[in-house]
């Protein structure tokens, strides 16, 4: 399975809220993994890497505030956007919760609209492409809404696979990513890929990158992965 979509994990204890915010996330054309409590949670952040985190503050066993305070003391979850959702509407539980680490905070009983638009607005920042935006490195330019790619003004013919890749590397420039995160992120885990598939289809997106000339923009660091710049 591609991982086109951005990955939501809802954390809500409360069954028929979590199949309704689950239904309406996944016709959004988010991939929805779920969890009813925050043990199970705290497991499938380090399982499914999601990109943003829905999470109820009422649950049982670790509380939602709590599994907040801890993603955000941990570099490896620091910058994963947590979208808290609480009946507590006094001034004071937004303070906390935002001052806990929370990039949102909404009120029950919500919009269901509202919610969908602000984990649209939480994504903007982390994977840009996957909302539609337009990526910009150096003279590389990737339209993720028209699935165009032009370097220097020269559009370049990518394969999806390679397409994902670049999406992948221009929406966090400089940052080395591994094999193994790459194959999680653009070809998932429902599937098994080897990692040497990786330098293959690296080595395909800087044949395309460099086909009109122009340095090769990708670096490989060695025992690390690769990075864009």
């Amino acid at each position: 399975m591609s991982t086109d979509h951005p990955k939501v994990l809802l954390v809500e204890d409360e069954p028929a809220q979590r199949e309704v915010l689950s239904y309406n996330l996944k016709s959004e054309g988010f991939d929805v993994v779920t969890a009813a409590d925050g043990d199970e949670a705290m497991l499938l952040v380090d399982e499914e890497a999601p990109d943003i985190i829905v999470l109820d503050w009422m649950l049982p066993g670790i509380s939602g505030i709590e599994i907040c305070r801890r993603l955000k003391s941990k570099s490896q979850t620091r910058s994963i956007p947590v979208l808290m959702l609480s009946a507590r509407s006094e001034e004071v539980d937004r303070v906390r919760g935002l001052e806990t680490g929370a990039d949102d905070y909404v009120v029950k009983p919500y919009s269901v609209l509202e919610l969908m638009a602000r984990v649209r607005n939480q994504l903007r920042r982390v994977r840009p492409a996957s909302v539609g935006l337009r990526l910009e490195f150096e003279d590389i330019i990737l339209d993720s809404e028209t699935h165009r790619v032009t370097r220097s003004e020269n559009p370049l013919k990518l394969g999806p696979t390679e397409f994902r890749l670049l999406s992948t590397f221009m929406e966090k420039p400089g940052r080395v990513w591994s094999r193994e995160q790459l194959l999680d992120r653009v070809w998932g885990r429902d599937i098994y890929v080897d990692s040497r598939t990786v330098d293959v289809h690296v080595g395909r997106l800087r044949k395309a990158l460099c086909v009109h000339g122009g340095e090769d923009p990708l670096r490989t660091v060695r025992g690390a992965g690769y990075a864009l710049g």
